[in-house]
């Protein structure tokens, strides 16, 4: 398999998507090098730029939780993990560790373990400017999206019995130019991911946030000496004032009300 050359960048971030894989089964914490799922059409949160550098908050969280795992900067390797591929990419050893607004669920821990969450984010609605979408129930008769892999729109359609019909897409930046081609009428996920697009890209915010989405580190099943080091290190990094700093420079003029304490961890299992 090619490898992809590493690239260092100033800013903070780095790194290009390997073609290779993991260096086998062991925990995380002792790992001399690590692959590190990200999404790479997620501004704000992960995306890759055309030099294919990553860049992102859920980019400069992995570097600084590698760093107090032992791990520095010129050993770590991105790779894009959209929502439809992260349990397989864990099981199948391609990644270590998974930061991409990966949601903590029941469904999802039977083959994952999660350390964190390393923030909490609302489940929101991005529409079109003008469109008379004011909270969830408005959804109703709406087409939204479908992201695979992706559990938000369940959270809609199903959790809450709004009749919106979902139109699949691969992922969210593929929902944005849907709807900005009028293919769909809202993008309702986690409120961290709309703000990013809607920075970039327009679009319009509702502010009617409806759910807690926990982000999660996503790490092989049953490597619990990992999470639990994954945890000490988000620990830290909310104690010494990173987490704020990092939630600042990425979501600090989205006008969204960030938090910045320590979240309640799940647990590790």
């Amino acid at each position: 398999m090619r490898a992809t050359r590493l690239a260092a960048v100033a800013a903070g971030t780095l790194l290009l998507a390997p073609a290779c894989g993991s260096s086998g089964p062991g925990s995380v914490a002792d790992r001399k090098s690590l692959v590190i799922g990200v999404k790479a059409d997620q501004p704000g949160l992960g995306r890759r730029g055309p030099d294919g550098v990553y860049t992102g908050f859920d980019v400069d969280v992995a570097v600084y939780v590698a760093g107090r795992l032992g791990v520095p900067r010129s050993r770590l390797r991105f790779r894009t993990t959209n929502s439809s591929v992260r349990e397989a990419a864990l099981a199948a050893g391609d990644v270590d560790l998974i930061f991409a607004t990966y949601s903590i669920t029941a469904r999802r821990k039977k083959a994952v373990t999660f350390a964190g969450p390393y923030y909490v984010a609302h489940q929101d609605t991005l529409v079109r400017p003008g469109a008379a979408i004011r909270d969830v129930r408005d959804l109703k008769g709406k087409r939204i999206c479908e992201v695979t892999g992706s559990n938000s729109w369940r959270r809609v359609v199903e959790e809450r019995e709004i009749a919106a019909t979902p139109v699949t897409a691969p992922t969210y930046g593929a929902c944005m130019d849907d709807l900005a081609a009028g293919r769909l009428d809202a993008v309702s996920t986690d409120d961290l991911i709309l703000a990013g697009f809607a920075a970039g890209r327009g679009g319009k915010i509702i502010n009617a946030p409806f759910t807690d989405e926990k982000y999660g580190v996503g790490l092989r099943k049953g490597d619990l000496e990992g999470c639990e080091a994954v945890n000490r290190a988000l620990t830290r990094m909310y104690q010494d004032g990173t987490a704020g700093r990092l939630l600042d420079k990425w979501f600090g003029d989205s006008g969204l009300k960030l938090t910045t304490s320590v979240p309640q961890f799940e647990g590790c299992t």
